[in-house]
């Protein structure tokens, strides 16, 4: 498939998906996938397909090297506390998370980027249940990652680290 016929398809699910949850207040399950191909696009990582365990695309150019696993979140309301992202694999090949964060109408506005070492500290240090499976706020992905590309300014120049 080419790459304008796959965009042509990840328009029209979120145009699908914004309609579904405009109607029936129901997500459809794809926001994982169009994550995956905005990480893809505005990072320019290379998919892969078949996917490795744990591991979604990996880096070309100032990325080269990197394993990334990638997350997607819709954010319905920015002041609305307790957002969580997908489950992490802490056993996947990866060595960084990238967390992409859409909009109402699954437009993407925000990619933060992670590295294992951050993550697997952090969930170390997180006591409950939740951790221990991998699972963890956007708001603490935030604290912990790197804000590496907005809607407005495109790729950004590591002044947002949060190291």
């Amino acid at each position: 498939m080419s790459v304008y016929a796959l965009e042509k398809l990840i328009s029209e699910t979120r145009r699908l998906a914004t309609e579904f949850r405009r109607t029936t207040g129901q997500m459809l399950p794809v926001t994982g996938e169009i994550a995956r191909f905005d990480a893809a696009r505005q990072l320019d990582l290379e998919l892969l397909e078949p996917r490795a365990p744990g591991v979604d695309a990996t880096g070309k150019d100032d990325r080269k090297g990197r394993r990334y696993q990638i997350k997607g979140r819709v954010i319905l309301d920015e002041g609305k506390a307790g957002y969580r992202i997908g489950q992490l694999n802490p056993n996947g090949d990866w060595t960084h998370v990238a967390l992409v964060l859409l909009d109402g109408e699954f437009e993407p506005y925000k990619i933060y980027e992670a590295d294992r070492e951050e993550i697997l500290a952090t969930l170390s240090q997180s006591s409950g249940k939740r951790s221990k499976r991998g699972a963890m706020s956007v708001a603490k992905f935030e604290a912990i990652g790197q804000l590496i590309w907005t809607r407005e300014n495109g790729l950004e120049d590591g002044i947002w680290s949060n190291y």
